[in-house]
């Protein structure tokens, strides 16, 4: 049940980002990678972990603001052994870029809903998240590629909540 609300949340997060107008500024994929942080009660129960993920960015046209989908997966272990905690999630989100697309370096936030499946080894739960981030994307030669370092404050409806930051590098392509 958990794997099927999951991988319909990621066929919605692409849909939607599909499914915006035909003006599309353009339509940016991509892959990350990094270290996650746990934050809060979970960050008394595991170490640091990492992420990978994968997403699809819809810039609207005027290319500020953008809808996006994604997908992760990340993997914290206890502290003092005895287990680790997966996280297999999708979010969709709405993405400000700062100044114009064409730019060497541009800032951007983003903010969005989605949901996770939280396995602690044991039990496992999926539940509504919210994120709310930050990042930069910087020009990587002269065709589209651009690389993003991005962070995320993520919460998982748990009780309590489970909290984290991804602080991810990543490279997207397309237009």
């Amino acid at each position: 049940m958990k794997r099927t609300l999951l991988a319909g949340l990621a066929v919605w997060c692409l849909a939607v980002v599909a499914a915006s107008p035909v003006s599309a500024q353009g339509l940016r994929w991509g892959v990350s990678a990094g270290v996650l942080m746990p934050m809060g009660d979970y960050n008394t129960i595991d170490k640091p972990g990492w992420i990978v993920g994968a997403g699809v960015t819809n810039w609207l046209s005027g290319g500020t603001l953008g809808i996006r989908g994604d997908v992760s997966y990340s993997t914290t272990k206890r502290d003092g052994g005895g287990g680790d905690t997966k996280i297999i999630g999708g979010m969709a989100s709405l993405v400000y870029g700062f100044g114009p697309s064409s730019s060497s370096m541009r800032p951007f936030v983003t903010g969005g809903l989605g949901i996770s499946n939280v396995d602690f080894g044991t039990v496992s739960d999926s539940k509504l998240a919210f994120g709310i981030g930050a990042g930069v994307m910087i020009k990587a030669g002269t065709g589209g590629m651009r690389i993003v370092l991005a962070t995320r404050y993520t919460s998982v409806a748990l009780n309590p909540s489970l909290n984290f930051l991804p602080i991810t590098v990543g490279l997207t392509f397309g237009r």
